[in-house]
């Protein structure tokens, strides 16, 4: 075994096992950091296939930006695990017939055969000045331009949607500053003298 083979076979067992941490954590700030080592094996891999654009972009948006959104929605949120449980031995023959399906699917979509690769394909060496962003982007902005524009627009729908669900400001329970009505306020508002009534 190589080195590289080795290095492989680490970050491989870290992503597997960090992706099952994730789904069986009872603790969602657990789960939310076993995502983060498992995104963070996964850029390794992107290094190793000489993908740096794409590891890079996976730690910096993914684990720099996105998980630690996820982080602080998640510890700010006050989660009831008890009634989030509750009934869930019930959904079990669905939930392995829904994983079943998606073992399958990703062992049909892996397979040799449906991406036509040699069994000993390796990774091809390129020149210093070779440029993985240039070649991504030649092929995103030509060959993929369409799926390209709809992604972006799926993603711009879920963020209006994110802020408009997420936007409470005029609920009536939601405690919030009235800066003109401070500002309007005038001596006598803010103060208020209050007679002794005491027994001296």
């Amino acid at each position: 075994m190589t080195l590289l083979q080795f290095i492989f076979y680490v970050f491989s067992a870290l992503m597997l096992l960090s992706a099952v941490g994730t789904i069986i954590s009872r603790n969602p700030v657990h789960g939310a950091l076993f995502l983060v080592v498992c995104f963070v094996a996964s850029a390794g891999i992107w290094l190793m296939l000489q993908a740096e654009f794409l590891g890079l972009v996976l730690v910096l948006v993914y684990v720099g930006a996105v998980m630690t959104l996820f982080l602080f929605v998640v510890m700010m949120l006050n989660l009831d695990k008890l009634p989030s449980r509750a009934g869930f031995k019930k959904y079990w023959p669905f939930g392995i017939l829904i994983l079943l399906l998606l073992v399958g699917l990703m062992i049909y979509v892996v397979a040799p055969s449906h991406l036509s690769l040699a069994s000993n394909a390796i990774a091809i060496p390129h020149p210093a000045d070779y440029s993985n962003v240039q070649a991504l982007g030649a092929v995103i902005y030509t060959q993929y331009v369409y799926a390209f524009e709809i992604a972006a627009v799926i993603l711009l729908v879920a963020i209006i949607a994110a802020i408009s669900l997420a936007f409470h400001a005029f609920h009536q329970d939601t405690k919030r500053q009235n800066i003109s009505k401070q500002v309007q306020t005038t001596a006598a508002e803010r103060l208020r003298l209050v007679k002794n009534m005491g027994k001296e």
